[in-house]
């Protein structure tokens, strides 16, 4: 029996896991993921499965087929491109306004959180910094003011949540760079200087998206597959 990460719902623990073994090539594109032996394999009871097959198929991960259920799906290099590119527009039209926006308050907690991700970097602990990573980018939206922006920008994170997973951090010391990125975006928003809090941020955006790139496994099978779906 896999074990589970108890710090998240059941239902995030189980994505988190799949997730992870989708973009390591451990589970196929078109393998068939049974909610039954999920279930058995994880300890927990096919609800949470279910909920975390759920949360894959909005991250593109998985395909839900009416009558089949679901099954792994192929990884679109040149979709995930451009959900990086448009990501990084919106997150930095997210940072400018934070930068001229925020409040005191709000700067102060963007800065410790900052001061927190730089102690895990330095410490090497991939899974906290991954978590106030998240914390730290979803403050920057908050900071812009702009509810519209801020939704608009979360659902393009949670469709890229899987490979913004710590298994990214652990590769060619992205962690530490992540962090100096991180630097620059933040003592920009604190200097309130809009122009290079925007810029840092695509500058950020453009790095994880070329780690992710260089590290996902490519799947020439599954490219074949997609192929063969294209000319049907």
């Amino acid at each position: 029996m896999d074990t589970i990460d108890k710090t998240k719902t059941l239902a995030e623990s189980v994505a988190d896991r799949l997730a992870e073994e989708i973009i390591r090539r451990q589970l196929a594109p078109g393998t068939r993921l049974d909610e039954v032996s999920l279930a058995a394999r994880f300890g927990v009871s096919r609800s949470p499965v279910r909920d975390a097959l759920r949360l894959l198929a909005g991250t593109r991960l998985v395909d839900h087929r009416p009558r089949r259920g679901f099954c792994v799906a192929i990884v679109d290099q040149d979709e995930l491109k451009d959900l990086f590119e448009a990501a990084g527009e919106v997150e930095a039209l997210c940072a400018k306004l934070c930068a001229l926006r925020a409040g005191a308050a709000e700067r102060k907690r963007i800065e410790i959180v900052h001061q927190s991700t730089s102690a895990a970097a330095a410490a090497g602990d991939t899974t906290i910094y991954a978590t106030l990573n998240e914390q730290l980018h979803q403050l920057i939206y908050a900071g812009a003011r702009n509810r519209t922006l801020a939704e608009l920008a979360l659902n393009m994170r949670r469709r890229l949540a899987p490979f913004r997973a710590r298994l990214f951090f652990s590769t060619d010391n992205r962690m530490q760079g992540s962090n100096v990125e991180h630097d620059a975006i933040v003592r920009a928003i604190l200097a309130r200087d809009a122009d290079a809090a925007a810029h840092a941020m695509l500058e950020h955006s453009a790095q994880a998206a070329m780690n992710v790139r260089t590290h996902l496994p490519r799947d020439e099978a599954g490219a074949s597959l997609k192929e063969d779906r294209e000319v049907a």
